[in-house]
């Protein structure tokens, strides 16, 4: 078994887009998940000539680095959202809002989005979004500069800035089978993986560093990178998606049923996106509990970038990692011992405010994530038919990211209340329960390939 890496961000993400990454897929599915045309199709002369090395692939690196800049630009800005206003108003409870402002499209965007980025030009779309997360970032570091935040605009441009980010993301996946050939595939996941995990390692010190230097500094920087961006995908040549007809918006709606309904009779994946969903929201509130508790030991902004980059960093190599254990573990044991190992680690975050021990403990908790990232990615692409993979990954990643939208919000209000330390207690406990949870499920006793009702 291969490992397949693909995540978002925080280490309890699972997105199981990794499904799409199997260098030993069967052919002819590879050829239909990228599009193209059958074989005999093709001239032999362009179906026997080597396919282009995706590193002198130029629409495929105009596409991957135009993406990279946007991961970039957005990751910095997701992390100087809550830091600005955290440091400008002193109240978590403001700084968890504008954070669940942020992460509220995961939740609202994510179906309606897939739906429109099929409909529409996904190079449109791609164009479209980073211009209007350009506009919304030069925005924000004008009001910032101005000396007059207001709370109610930061709210505003957090949600605008994230839905852009979730069309820009969806239509660049969906491009990404019209730039390089189906055998190339794999790689190019791959590569957006490493794109991905790259953007979230820099992107969080580069935010909250230029925080440290000025509000508005990474919102400046952030623009600047959604216009560059902007440039290199008016380079990309050619069409990214095929032309469809005769879909109507009734017919769309009827596959999107079809796939909850299909999604809801696997018993198994259903109770791990439950367990997902819950720690998604648990680590959202640590991280800002861990922004709150290093602002009150007198640390800075940037101590927290470093300890959410090395978050990130753990869960690159436990992606790379991912493979070996689930060669030699259980679907069913990984998420409970997973669940178990997040909920101990969680305990000494209560009490630790040095940044580099506080970075250890994510990154041990990052690793768990990236080996959550390639077993779930490994376990999707046994269970869902080709014809499904990707309302499966759809939804499994409406489930996951879109429960982050209620940690930071929720965390903001219990900072205020208990402080750091009893609400990172709290989480651990709720960890723990969701470990015990999982523990006693009947869905996971019966195991990963039991048939589904």
């Amino acid at each position: 078994m291969k490992p397949a890496t693909e995540s978002v961000t925080d280490p309890a993400v699972l997105p199981w887009l990794l499904a799409e990454q199997r260098d030993d897929a069967v052919p002819d599915e590879r050829h239909q998940a990228a599009g193209e045309l059958a074989p005999e199709a093709v001239p032999d002369e362009e179906a026997t000539a080597p396919p282009v090395p995706l590193r002198r692939n130029r629409d495929y690196r105009l596409l991957w680095g135009g993406a990279g800049l946007s991961l970039l630009a957005g990751r910095a800005t997701a992390v100087a959202y809550p830091l600005a206003v955290l440091w400008a108003t002193r109240s978590p409870s403001d700084a968890g809002l504008v954070g669940t402002a942020l992460l509220l499209p995961q939740l609202l965007v994510q179906l309606p989005g897939g739906a429109l980025v099929d409909r529409w030009d996904r190079r449109r779309v791609m164009l479209v979004a980073g211009l209007g997360q350009a506009v919304v970032a030069g925005a924000v570091a004008g009001l910032l500069l101005s000396g007059h935040v207001r709370l109610w605009a930061l709210l505003a441009a957090a949600f605008v800035e994230g839905t852009l980010g979730v069309l820009f993301q969806l239509a660049e996946r969906a491009a990404v089978p019209a730039v390089v050939p189906p055998e190339q595939i794999g790689a190019a996941m791959t590569g957006n993986e490493a794109r991905t995990r790259g953007a979230a390692i820099a992107g969080q010190p580069l935010g909250s560093g230029l925080v440290t230097l000025g509000a508005a500094l990474p919102f400046g920087a952030a623009a600047a990178g959604q216009l560059a961006a902007v440039l290199c995908l008016f380079g990309v040549r050619g069409k990214l998606q095929q032309e469809r007809t005769g879909v109507s918006r009734t017919a769309l709606a009827a596959e999107v049923r079809e796939g909850l309904v299909w999604m809801w009779r696997q018993h198994f994946l259903r109770a791990v996106m439950a367990a997902v969903a819950v720690s998604n929201i648990l680590f959202q509130g640590l991280n800002l509990a861990v922004m709150s508790g290093i602002q009150t030991a007198g640390g800075t902004e940037f101590q927290v970038g470093v300890v959410l980059s090395l978050s990130g960093a753990g869960g690159l190599v436990g992606a790379l990692s991912g493979g070996w254990w689930t060669e030699r573990l259980s679907m069913r044991a990984l998420v409970i011992g997973g669940l178990a190992v997040w909920a101990l680690l969680m305990v000494p975050v209560a009490v630790l405010r040095d940044p580099y021990a506080l970075g250890a403990i994510f990154a041990l908790s990052g690793y768990v994530g990236g080996v959550f990232n390639v077993a779930g990615g490994v376990y999707l692409v046994r269970i869902a038919p080709d014809s499904m993979r990707g309302r499966a990954n759809s939804l499994a990643m409406l489930v996951g990211g879109g429960a982050m939208a209620a940690g930071p919000v929720a965390a903001g209000f219990a900072l205020e209340g208990l402080g750091p330390t009893r609400t990172i207690l709290g989480l651990s406990l709720a960890m723990a329960v969701t470990a015990l949870a999982a523990l006693i499920s009947p869905a996971l006793r019966r195991g990963p390939f039991a048939k589904a009702g």
